[in-house]
């Protein structure tokens, strides 16, 4: 029989039983079970339309109460993970899947510093400037417009750097990949974190922003007149310059 941490509780192992006690934890047991059943999705254990065993049998493998494993299965089905059946019991989601994609993706963005969101951006925004080219529509051109004469119309730093962030989402989206999609809306998530937000506020001047602002005309411009080679240097120039204002080199 072993003992087991949990925040600030402390609890012995009978088998893969937990019986806790000790001061209340940090991390409540509704909580930490969730998180033992999120580990199991995302290990494959189980799989879309799999069945959970019942609360019964979760309380038993858990050594929790089986008020406690409602609480924890009622947080996976908000977050669309599981369906509850009455009389028949509760199932992986079809769509578990993408929920957990994201979650991951959420979670890995908290931990990206500002230098590495900068890095990643010097190196794939150029880079898709091809497919841009290529695959871009009349409505994709249009969405870079819009994007640009609302970022020219915020009256605050927060709208600017939403309608920034939405440009360069839109310029990814015109290459029409799926994959180059996703990647640069995980990096429009980064952008919504706290340290990037700070970054920007300390960073961005009057001055600064009509050049930005200008830095991305000059870009979208480049875009609709297919000229690849100028696209990727006025993208780069802009990159360097946002990096030289915000990180200092």
């Amino acid at each position: 029989m072993g003992k087991i941490h949990c925040g600030n509780t402390l609890g012995r192992a009978h088998g893969t039983q937990l019986v806790w006690f000790g001061t209340v934890p940090r991390m409540s047991l509704s909580t930490h079970l969730r998180q033992t059943l999120l580990d199991q999705f995302q290990s494959g254990h189980w799989r879309a339309g799999d069945r959970l065993p019942t609360e019964r049998e979760l309380s038993d493998q858990h050594g929790v109460s089986r008020t406690t494993v409602r609480k924890a299965l009622l947080e996976l089905k908000l977050q669309g993970l599981i369906e509850q059946t009455v009389g028949s019991g509760t199932y992986v989601s079809e769509r578990a899947g993408d929920h957990l994609g994201r979650r991951v993706a959420q979670d890995s963005s908290r931990y990206t510093s500002p230098a590495e969101l900068m890095e990643a951006r010097l190196a794939m925004e150029p880079a898709i400037i091809d497919m841009a080219i290529r695959n871009a529509n009349a409505a994709d051109l249009q969405r870079m417009d819009r994007c640009c004469d609302e970022a020219e119309r915020a009256t605050t730093l927060e709208a600017f750097e939403h309608w920034d962030a939405e440009l360069h989402q839109a310029i990814a989206d015109a290459a029409h990949n799926s994959f180059v999609a996703n990647v640069f809306e995980l990096m429009k998530t980064v952008r919504a974190q706290g340290d990037w937000g700070q970054l920007k506020k300390k960073s961005v001047t009057p001055e600064r922003r009509l050049a930005y602002q200008a830095e991305h005309r000059e870009i979208v411009e480049a875009l609709r007149d297919r000229d690849a080679a100028r696209a990727r240097e006025h993208t780069l120039a802009h990159l360097l310059h946002v990096r030289q204002n915000l990180l200092g080199y």
